[in-house]
């Protein structure tokens, strides 16, 4: 949510403070930018000193820099504070993972994750939604207090109510790049990799140039939030309907390829279609059954990683995927030519390329793990290189 304030009111920005576009656009990139550097060591050190400490401890900085926007007079106030949210951002989510694994047993595992990226979806459309809405009633001081009202609520709801079921398990103390090293021994858990870096750089590149791509379609700027809108409400729903099915069946492979081949059949209809109502349906269709396989990657990855190691696992699953996001994002622009149509290509080669690697990620019960520095589980067997 205080991630995606500024996206739906940039020209506001832009006037308010009277900078230009690109600085403007500072504000949201920040985010993806600080996470590729802290975003592995946030997960190691969720593993060290426990998901409550590190989540709470971030929370509270998220409730504090969300309270200096509150002060308008300059733009470099507000981009310092985004900067402090956006510090905080990787140590709250890369805890998702190592919360389910200590409060779920494996049979929840999974709708478990995906009620935590149910949540990320949320505050992304109410960043979306909520933002503009709110300044022209409120105006923009009034507007980012509500905000810091929500964040400081939240915190303090985390910290009054999260509680840790288990005993932190100590971790051998070894450098960063040896457990880096360690988790790589794992082809599964490459093969995640690779596929967070793809599917998380297909949805940013998406959304981020949707308007551009649906504009020679007919479809204007307020249509093309609303379309956006329905992609992220079909994937909130997805992730909790689709994680739910994958733990009755007790598999999480088959609906990561399902998740990504559905993608790869609707993209097409989806961006071509000129029909504002048709390409609403596509959209949630679209999010309904492409989002939920952020879920399953966190708790596929998290179980061949194993506990002690799940958080440093999602840290690097979620590098790989906000690389993924600036990679993939850059260079739609830069192949397009008068329509994106060469970039929708791009995504269509990337999605089937993900089609084809997800047949080899391993289904892997929850009760063997992936060897790490020192510990004595040297469980490698047939998923190491």
């Amino acid at each position: 949510m205080l991630w995606l304030n500024f996206a739906p009111i940039l020209s506001a920005i832009q006037q308010k403070f009277a900078v230009t576009e690109g600085t403007a656009s500072l504000l949201i990139l920040v985010f993806p930018f600080i996470y590729v550097f802290l975003s592995m060591h946030a997960g190691s050190l969720i593993d060290r000193k426990g998901y409550r400490l590190c989540v709470g401890a971030a929370s509270v900085m998220m409730a504090v820099f969300s309270c200096l926007r509150i002060f308008d007079q300059s733009f470099w106030v507000l981009l310092v504070a985004q900067v402090g949210i956006a510090i905080a951002q990787p140590y709250v989510v890369n805890g998702i993972s190592k919360l389910v694994m200590d409060w779920f047993p494996e049979s929840e595992a999974a709708i478990a994750t995906g009620l935590g990226t149910m949540g990320m979806f949320l505050g992304m459309a109410a960043g979306l939604v909520l933002t503009p809405l709110w300044l022209n009633q409120f105006g923009f001081q009034i507007t980012m207090a509500l905000f810091a009202g929500i964040s400081v609520a939240v915190a303090v709801a985390f910290l009054v109510f999260c509680k840790t079921k288990s005993e932190i398990v100590e971790v051998t103390p070894v450098p960063m790049w040896s457990e880096v090293r360690a988790l790589f021994r794992s082809k599964s858990l490459v093969l995640l990799f690779v596929l967070a870096f793809i599917g998380l750089g297909f949805f940013n590149g998406l959304t981020t140039w949707l308007e551009l791509i649906l504009a020679p379609n007919g479809i204007d700027s307020v249509q093309a939030g609303a379309i956006g809108g329905a992609l992220i409400v079909g994937g909130i729903i997805g992730a909790v309907v689709v994680p739910a099915i994958s733990d009755r069946v007790k598999m999480r492979k088959p609906f990561l390829i399902g998740s990504v081949l559905a993608a790869s059949v609707i993209l097409l209809p989806f961006v071509h279609t000129h029909h504002y109502s048709q390409a609403m349906i596509l959209g949630g269709v679209l999010g309904f059954f492409f989002l939920p396989a952020y879920a399953l990657l966190l708790e596929v990855c998290s179980v061949h990683a194993g506990k002690e190691r799940a958080g440093f696992a999602t840290g690097i699953l979620m590098l790989a995927g906000n690389i993924g996001g600036v990679v993939i994002s850059g260079s739609m622009e830069a192949i397009k030519q008068e329509t994106f149509d060469p970039a929708i290509k791009m995504l269509m080669g990337l999605l089937l390329f993900a089609v084809f690697l997800a047949f080899f990620v391993e289904e892997k019960p929850d009760d063997q793990q992936v060897a790490t520095p020192g510990s004595s589980r040297e469980r490698l067997n047939s998923v190491t290189l």
